[in-house]
């Protein structure tokens, strides 16, 4: 984790958005580490997973553990956000070696993500997805009708990663887990900063339903 931090504090500047970021960064790691069947080597593959970031302030977290993962020189994240750096406030496919969607508009990941999971199955291929979206960003209409897709047409290779930093507007405690677990979804709630917990959520599959992990993250006081 040291080297993960270090990497981030070489994207200086404005709108770092570094709370957020950080609430998002053992995920990631985790993601990357342990779960995720990507590389740099495997980028182009079809059979390799997939990860989209759809949470707006996350990209310092995800830049970061890209680079430690060897997408792209560690020399990219002292110019984030210039003018001529791929390594824009907001990921883009187009630039930045790894990344699977353009984000940053709020709401957009999880509907991307379904309709990622249901292009794999059309082409008979098992590739895990899994979308990383903000508590407050399931506000958004879009997600709504996505979830309810995804559960419909038993999407299991799709995983939902629901930072919770309480931020959103119905901030209650297993809200979240209930709204996806009443649509059918295999949902848990998990401390989003115990590795093993985290490892262990993400890495499950159920035959016919796709997974949701909330993974709360409060600030330390």
């Amino acid at each position: 984790m040291s080297e993960i931090k270090r990497l981030m504090s070489l994207m200086t500047g404005d709108e770092k958005h570094s709370a957020a970021a950080t609430s998002t960064l053992d995920v990631i790691q985790v993601l990357y580490e342990r779960v995720l069947d990507v590389s740099p080597q495997r980028a182009g593959d079809a059979h390799r997973d997939r990860f989209l970031l759809s949470k707006g302030h996350g990209p310092m977290a995800y830049y970061a553990i890209l680079c430690a993962q060897g997408f792209f020189p560690e020399d990219w994240l002292t110019g984030w956000a210039s003018w001529d750096s791929p390594l824009g406030r907001h990921p883009d496919r187009n630039l930045v070696p790894g990344v699977e969607i353009a984000s940053g508009s709020l709401g957009h990941g999880l509907p991307l993500a379904v309709g990622t999971a249901l292009g794999l199955r059309a082409q008979g291929i098992g590739s895990r997805v899994v979308v990383l979206v903000g508590d407050a960003e399931l506000d958004e209409g879009s997600n709504h009708e996505a979830l309810e897709l995804a559960s419909a047409l038993e999407l299991d290779a799709l995983t939902v990663v629901v930072v919770d930093n309480r931020s959103s507007s119905y901030a209650v405690p297993g809200r979240i887990e209930q709204r996806f677990a009443v649509e059918g979804w295999h949902a848990v709630t998990v401390d989003g900063r115990d590795h093993d917990v985290l490892e262990k959520a993400l890495s499950h599959r159920e035959v016919g339903r796709p997974n949701a992990v909330v993974a709360v993250v409060e600030e330390k006081k």
